[in-house]
């Protein structure tokens, strides 16, 4: 899986990240465009979650159906006061809101009850 994190949000992550910490990447309904990636760290793994991506000693961690659509992810950060935070910028994806926080792409499945299905 091709996800990259750019030198800030890895320096970022490399700060906040605790020993056995992971950061969970999903796919999720919300926004204008109708998909918005959501971000926690944690240190719980779910059912059906695996590690998609390990830079140092930063993995990524995610469920099935969202791991179908984070190939080409590029995770930076901004320390903005406005928008600041974790970004995420897929290249792949057919359509981005205005503001640039929910994204569309085709084929992407059903959702249902906030969470995609395969």
């Amino acid at each position: 899986m091709n996800i990259t994190i750019k030198e800030k949000a890895e320096a970022m992550l490399n700060n906040k990240l605790a020993a056995g910490q992971f950061l969970r990447v999903v796919v999720k309904e919300g926004g204008c465009a109708g998909l918005t990636y959501g971000a926690t760290i944690t240190s719980e793994m779910q059912d059906g979650e695996s590690v998609v991506h390990t830079a140092g000693t930063i993995r990524i961690v995610t469920d099935a159906a969202s791991a179908r659509f984070l190939d080409g992810l590029v995770i930076d950060y901004s320390d903005e006061l406005i928008n600041g935070g974790l970004q995420f910028t897929n290249y792949n994806t057919s359509t981005t809101c205005g503001c640039g926080q929910s994204f569309n792409l085709s084929n992407f499945p059903k959702i249902d009850g906030g969470k995609c299905k395969i």
